[in-house]
């Protein structure tokens, strides 16, 4: 059950790797010092604009107007750090079965 709970936390630091990835590439491109022009800046803007959509799209939803300011990274970083700190909190739980 233990390496359950390391194989959910590595999944959920790997999503905080992506979602930061995704918000410094984002102001790269808005500042631009990178081209989507460059074939492998697009593919790798494509890639993580089809993985992070899903979530930032319902997120959005639910979040009021902001006047051009997307809060959506920061509310998905918040969830995934509240799993990963759910997770550490009741694995000892888990544990003694």
């Amino acid at each position: 059950m233990q390496s359950l709970f390391q194989i959910l936390n590595m999944l959920l630091s790997i999503a905080v790797f992506i979602i930061v990835a995704h918000v410094i590439m984002s102001w790269l491109i808005n500042f631009q010092i990178l081209n989507l022009r460059q074939p492998i800046v697009a593919a790798i803007w494509d890639g993580l604009n089809r993985i992070l959509e899903p979530v930032y799209s319902r997120i959005r939803g639910i979040l009021p107007p902001m006047g051009g300011l997307d809060l959506a990274p920061l509310i998905t970083l918040i969830g995934v750090y509240a799993l990963q700190i759910i997770l550490a909190n009741n694995a000892g739980f888990f544990y003694s079965f």
